[in-house]
């Protein structure tokens, strides 16, 4: 109990600035895992991808239909629909789909960059003003040499607190910029297999 009561503070005397960092570690960790979740929903897998494009391949049309069907996430999805589509519309159905599917899965993404680089500045804010505050000319006149560094060694609190949001912003960014890419390339594998469906009315040789 006496370390949280020095944490909260140390907190404190970290001036205003930390307040705000505290919000931005706290959408970070909301945007992390509502992320997560989603993603989890959204994904098919790469075993998915997979097995699809090797049914494909093989020209078996009808079991990677039945895949996709039986998938989960929104590739599956997309997959399943596009063989219910006329020849000529299932080009531009799953480049709309796609484009909408990646929009979502891109959606927030962007706020935890801007934390990244927003974190640091705002823990620098408070340094400079917390250094600012410590060699007033009030403290300086009256010889109060401890209050000064001390004062300096407080407001250092806000750059620390700025690196480690902006190092979790980072890693959670970085993690779900590796998983996009990686859905990115299963969509692009299933699909370019999706081109090799001979048109309907052609007999497939299975």
């Amino acid at each position: 109990m006496e370390s949280i009561a020095e944490g909260l503070q140390l907190f404190q005397r970290g001036g205003i600035v930390m307040y705000a960092l505290l919000a931005c570690s706290l959408f970070v960790v909301y945007v992390g895992v509502e992320r997560w979740l989603f993603y989890q929903r959204m994904d098919a897998g790469k075993a998915f991808a997979q097995q699809f494009y090797t049914y494909m391949k093989l020209k078996k049309y009808d079991e990677a239909c039945e895949a996709a069907r039986r998938g989960r996430g929104g590739l599956a999805l997309i997959l399943s629909d596009a063989f219910a589509c006329d020849d000529e519309r299932r080009g531009a159905f799953v480049e709309v789909q796609s484009g909408v599917l990646l929009a979502k899965l891109r959606s927030r993404l962007y706020y935890l960059s801007v934390i990244v680089t927003m974190a640091p500045l705002l823990g620098l804010l408070g340094t400079i003003s917390g250094m600012i505050t410590s060699f007033s000319i009030f403290n300086v006149e009256s010889g109060q040499a401890i209050a000064i560094t001390g004062g300096v060694g407080e407001a250092l609190v806000a750059t620390a607190f700025g690196l480690c949001v902006a190092i979790l912003a980072l890693a959670v960014h970085a993690y779900f910029t590796q998983r996009l890419d990686r859905i990115i390339t299963d969509m692009e594998l299933c699909f370019s297999a999706l081109e090799l469906m001979p048109p309907k009315g052609r007999e497939r040789v299975l």
